[in-house]
């Protein structure tokens, strides 16, 4: 199966490109040099009417809307890739392009864009907080549910709401509400409630190469479901861990972790306060944490406590609470790490001083697997700020963000800086590149230091700085948004990706500037689009989407979305989001609050409309196609995908499953020449055993990485297991009950054991592990059976194997009379059917 065609020549000169990227259909234009990219005309059939909106190809068709964004062009002119300026021109039903000032020496690529926009379908209010991806692609989103009317799917963990209770405001009862979509937002695949009878709130997720799903984020339910208990009594709110399978259907592990105050609440709760007090700073600020996973699986949380009992290990470099001035709140942040199944607290420690402390994100070094953890504070006696050089020992405002260095073990703080200016700094997100280089996100309200960096706006209150891995300075520094006396955004969502380029998204204006006590926000009015921009303008209440060039030389991308006008604009009420790998964005929306407004959502998704009469939870994909080029091999055998292991003579299908590349080099590690194809599929013979490994390079020139190599392995073997069975019924004649006796041979001096087979009756009743020994197997009545043996003993090539038989029972009858040897006429005999016979048919 071929995941891109081209079509060569359609005009002189010019080919189009069909391929799959992030799940959907994309198609590129390629005008070669010389060719004349005006004679390039789309006609539409079957439309009822092109028009063009905010430079967006608009098709009208009689089950809807379609949208094409608008075209994004560019050429690769001395190994760099140029944007050019590109829009449509519609002529009746015919589209063509009109480009400006591009070099007719140079291919020119015309590449539009497609989305996914849904909303969650619930019918009854849906709060939008935090999102994250899956394994294949497919979109999670979580948020809180006030009662019944989430579409849970049948099968589902919990799928009836479990109650709660008023917190005041409009925050009526609540329970989590977790949904999954596929990758191209089409389908549900399960959808449940989390909760008990008080209030729950998911801050993050995070899901395993399994798909299982990991989330954070807090309970005030005394029955929230758990698998361990918590080693201390607690009250209010406590932090949750759970773990849900990749079915949506069990938990598979679950931790409520808290002491006697409020744990996983930052500050307090949104609807208690007056507007931004210290470290929280915009609405939804109260519910921020983050939880991650490392190569092995085991589970990472940043949050916050303010219980001075919080549950902490043995041997973790802060084992109490930082302490606090006479009156005031005991808050610090908290960094716990547990086993994968949360059967274990690995460590669980405070990280504070004696002020205002809060974790909100954290992340591995690829390096050396040290913790880097991130947040804000108030507090002048952060510990680990005296360990060597960094770039604030003190802090230097009302409010300052941090990074702090653990060990793995939640031994040994390592170091602590601050983050800062003379006013209002808030730390909202560290990342990595691949060499092992901090990068850190957040607002400020005062002027962060730009250092190094061509690329600033003056004034600009949000900054991203990449850090000395020791934190002893900036590699580089630098700022974006409108020069105002307050933050843009409330960020969401924050990447460095393989070519070192930084995503962000957050949210600004709408519920953040409303109120009688709003919190300090300034909007999205004002903020920089690209000419590429999904959406170019902005009712100044809406998410931005922001990507910054490698070493900060210049914006690459900059977009709004959102509905125009409505009485709320987008925002999350808590909790936060994710880019991939790829720089796609996984987005969680609260959106369509009260209505009054068109949210934009994509034709064939789930749910296309907010079916409840306040806030549905939005889910938006979008793929910005800026991080080059990755490649990932799959192995095929037989039809099985991620087969690795077969028999001589071996062919594998090889698959690059994310296939990006322009041109794909393949090394089969058995002697053979190397392999190019512009396919991203292939197949391979191995005619001799032996353990190979695969070398896959897919390359495309026009990406900043220009090519990404990746590889696999396969064993090939000579010692194939032969399989075979018959079956024969057992007497007496009306007997249902069969013999099948296992007449496999093995390879020699590999002989069977009493656990290498699998019987499947093929009648729902339970699987029986069997060796080479007959088995017997009575059946309940008459029908069809499909029987099936199952070598599942991997000491075989051809493992898993299988033969399959059918057999049919059908029901024969004997006549007998039961009647007076003599009568008169008419005389009626009296025919009885009994006796029932058996007839096997084996296929």
């Amino acid at each position: 199966m071929y995941q891109a065609v081209t079509y060569q020549n359609i005009y002189p000169g010019v080919d189009v490109r069909y391929y799959t990227n992030n799940g959907r259909l994309k198609y590129d234009i390629l005008v070669k040099p010389g060719a004349d990219v005006n004679r390039i005309a789309m006609q539409y059939e079957g439309v009822d009417g092109l028009q063009l909106k905010n430079e967006e190809l608009v098709i009208k068709t009689s089950v809807g809307d379609m949208k094409e964004l608008s075209p994004y062009s560019y050429q690769v002119v001395n190994g760099k890739k140029n944007e050019v300026s590109c829009r449509f021109k519609i002529t009746g039903n015919i589209v063509q392009f009109k480009i400006d000032n591009y070099s007719k020496n140079s291919t020119l690529v015309i590449d539009p864009q497609l989305i996914f926009s849904t909303f969650s379908g619930s019918s009854a209010d849906n709060w939008g907080y935090t999102a994250t991806y899956g394994p294949d692609g497919s979109f999670y989103a979580g948020g809180i549910v006030f009662g019944s009317g989430f579409p849970v799917s049948s099968g589902s963990y919990q799928t009836s709401f479990g109650g709660g209770n008023n917190e005041g405001g409009n925050i009526g009862a609540h329970d989590i509400g977790i949904i999954k979509f596929d990758p191209l937002g089409r389908n549900r695949i399960y959808a449940t409630y989390i909760g008990g009878k008080g209030n729950e709130q998911p801050h993050s997720l995070v899901v395993d190469p399994q798909g299982n799903l990991v989330l954070s984020g807090r309970t005030s339910s005394d029955n929230y479901p758990v698998t361990f208990t918590n080693p201390v009594a607690t009250a209010g709110y406590d932090i949750i861990i759970t773990k849900l399978n990749a079915s949506g259907s069990a938990i598979i592990g679950s931790r409520k972790i808290g002491g006697t105050a409020s744990d996983g609440v930052n500050i307090l709760p949104k609807h208690e306060g007056s507007g931004a007090i210290t470290i929280r700073r915009n609405y939804g600020d109260d519910a921020r944490s983050e939880v991650i996973l490392d190569g092995n699986n085991n589970i990472y949380l940043a949050s916050c406590t303010q219980s001075l009992d919080f549950p902490t290990t043995t041997g973790v470099f802060q084992p109490a609470n930082g302490g606090a001035p006479q009156g005031q709140r005991f808050q610090d942040g908290v960094v716990i790490k547990t086993s994968p199944d949360l059967s274990t607290i690995l460590f669980s420690s405070f990280l504070g001083g004696s002020g205002d402390d809060a974790a909100f994100v954290l992340s591995l070094n690829p390096k050396d697997n040290t913790i880097y953890v991130g947040g804000s504070t108030t507090s002048t006696n952060l510990p680990g700020r005296s360990n060597g050089a960094v770039i604030h020992a003190t802090n230097q405002g009302e409010c300052d963000g941090f990074v702090s260095i653990i060990s793995n073990d939640g031994a040994a703080l390592i170091k602590t800086t601050y983050i800062g200016t003379n006013g209002y700094d808030m730390l909202y997100g560290v990342q990595f590149d691949k060499f092992g280089f901090p990068y850190i996100m957040g607002t400020t309200t005062s002027s962060h230091p730009v250092i190094n960096a061509p690329f600033s706006q003056n004034g600009g209150k949000q900054f991203i700085s990449k850090l000395k891995p020791d934190l002893s300075g900036y590699e580089y520094s630098t700022n974006f948004g409108t020069n105002t006396t307050e933050p843009n955004l409330s960020p969401t969502a924050f990447l460095v990706d393989r070519c070192e380029r930084v995503y962000v998204s957050g949210w600004g204006g709408s519920i953040n500037s409303s109120g009688n006590a709003p919190y300090p926000n300034s909007g999205t009015t004002g903020l920089s689009v690209t000419s590429d921009a999904y959406q170019s303008s902005t009712d100044g209440s809406d998410f931005y989407f922001f990507v910054l060039e490698k070493n900060a030389t210049s914006q690459l991308y900059g977009s709004f979305f959102g509905q125009r006008g409505g009485r709320t604009g987008e925002h999350v009420d808590g909790g936060t989001s994710r880019f991939d790998k790829l720089g796609v964005i996984y987005q969680a929306l609260c959106a369509n609050c009260s209505g009054g407004a068109s949210f934009p959502t994509t034709p064939g998704v789930w749910s296309p409309s907010n079916r409840s009469n306040n806030c549905n939870l939005a889910a938006v994909k979008m793929a910005f196609n800026l991080s080059g080029v990755a490649s990932s091999i799959q192995p095929k055998i037989n039809g099985v995908p991620k087969d690795s292991v077969g028999c001589v003579p071996l062919t594998v299908v090889f698959t690059d499953t994310i296939g990006l590349g322009k041109k794909y080099i393949w090394s089969f590690g058995d002697g053979s020449a190397d392999t190019t194809t512009t396919s991203p599929s292939i197949n391979h013979t191995y005619n001799n055993i032996g353990t190979y490994r695969i070398r896959l390079i897919s390359i495309d020139s026009s990406t900043c990485n220009i090519s990404d190599t990746a590889y696999t392995h396969i064993i090939a073997r000579n010692d194939e297991a032969f399989l075979s069975f018959s079956g024969v019924k057992l007497p007496p004649c009306e007997s249902t009950t069969y013999q099948f006796t296992n007449t496999s041979v093995a390879p020699d001096g590999k002989p069977f054991t009493g656990a290498s087979f699998k019987w499947n009756f093929g009648d729902n009743t339970p699987l029986i592990t069997a060796g080479l020994g007959p088995v017997t197997h009575t059946y309940a009545g008459p029908g069809t059976y499909r029987v099936v043996l199952i070598m599942t003993d991997t000491n075989y090539c051809n493992s898993p194997d299988s033969i399959e038989r059918i057999i049919r029972i059908s029901p024969n009858v004997d006549a007998s009379f039961e009647t007076p040897p003599s009568g008169c006429a008419p005389y009626n005999a009296i025919i009885l059917l009994s006796r029932m016979m058996v007839t096997i048919i084996m296929v």
